[in-house]
């Protein structure tokens, strides 16, 4: 038994999780390192091989570091857990008129679940990923920071991380820099690792067409959305369009009508296969309500509590002021903030600490 202590490395095969097990391995950890199917997209009847975390090749590169280094891999199958709670989820927000962010929901509902099992199954101590954040324990408290590297930093997809998987989750490389990694990858005799493309799709939709993803697993999608009508902001009719779960808030591009300057989605109303177009100073709001609750650095906030708030992934963050409601958290907003999507996550911050976060549940103009 080492005496740093028993950990599971999940290991996609790409560079970031290989070098998280190299490393653990060479401090003097127990690694135990575990690649899991989320998804077999050959069954999905899409274009392209299947990618990313879903990709032969990479289960085969993470097996292979493993052997070489002297710790044992496994592969496990967790299709079945995924697909019930993250395309599923994924679906029902897209005909709902929201925006889904599958990335959470697999860390909040899937991952983190399934690697607690198999550690406990294995008698591991950590759990460790490569995603780009900080945990420290604090007033009893385990808080996610931002990491070093604000190219990179993945704390905005850990919010929904409850403190039982905090308290036994490790990241590594939330103290480092994606070029530092990759030297790391070099140093540790992996060339080809160091220069391996990362990959932004969705492993589910790894052709990137979501549209064609509702197409293939919703009967009857196109036909049951003629019809649908794009509108402004006062009803008037200005075009059809392909039906309102192909469109997101904030989209301006693809819209397949011209207006004669530049518009933008504010609005999709399911009922109605409505899809409601304005200017970009339209998609400015100062308030939205925010549900689904998972705090972070303190167990509960009072109101007035101040905060910067990130409304998506790139989003550089809102100065707000944050109020308890009975079902989640009203965010009002200093300035106003664009493009707030109903079904994207919302992420509360004090400095580089993660305060907690929730699901849009809607956004409101006064």
């Amino acid at each position: 038994m080492s005496r740093k202590g028993k950990v599971l490395v999940a290991m996609s095969g790409g560079i970031d999780s290989t070098v998280v097990a190299l490393m653990m391995h060479q401090q003097g950890y127990e690694v135990i390192g575990i690649t899991m199917k989320t998804w077999d997209y050959a069954t999905a009847g899409g274009s392209k091989k299947e990618t990313g975390c879903c990709n032969l090749d990479s289960f085969n590169d993470a097996r292979a570091a493993a052997v070489h280094h002297g710790f044992p891999h496994y592969i496990i199958d967790i299709r079945e857990e995924f697909g019930d709670a993250v395309i599923e989820n994924f679906i029902e927000e897209y005909m709902a008129g929201r925006t889904p962010n599958p990335c959470v929901m697999c860390n909040t509902h899937i991952k983190w679940r399934a690697l607690l099992k198999r550690a406990n199954a294995l008698d591991c101590e950590f759990i460790a990923t490569g995603h780009y954040a900080n945990i420290r324990n604090e007033n009893e408290r385990f808080i996610i920071s931002k990491g070093k590297d604000e190219t990179k930093d993945q704390s905005y997809v850990l919010w929904g991380l409850e403190q039982d998987l905090l308290s036994r989750t490790i990241l590594p490389l939330g103290t480092y820099r994606k070029t530092e990694i990759r030297q790391m990858a070099l140093d540790f005799g992996y060339p080809e690792l160091a220069k391996k493309s990362e990959s932004y799709e969705i492993c589910f939709v790894p052709d990137n067409d979501y549209r064609g993803f509702l197409r293939r697993n919703v009967e009857g999608l196109d036909e049951k959305l003629k019809g649908g009508l794009f509108v402004d902001k006062h009803g008037k009719i200005l075009g059809k369009h392909s039906g309102y779960p192909f469109y997101t808030i904030g989209q301006r591009k693809g819209l397949e009508v011209t207006l004669g300057k530049p518009a933008f989605v504010t609005a999709i109303d399911p009922n109605t296969n409505t899809v409601v177009l304005g200017d970009e100073e339209d998609l400015l709001r100062n308030e939205m309500q925010v549900g689904q609750i998972n705090m972070i650095k303190y167990d509960k906030i009072e109101d007035g509590k101040e905060a910067i708030v990130k409304i998506r992934y790139k989003d550089a963050g809102n100065q707000a002021t944050l109020f308890n409601q009975e079902k989640g958290i009203r965010v009002n907003f200093y300035d106003n903030a664009k493009g707030i999507a109903p079904g994207q996550s919302a992420v509360f911050y004090e400095g580089d600490d993660v305060i907690g976060g929730g699901i849009i549940q809607r956004e409101i103009h006064k």
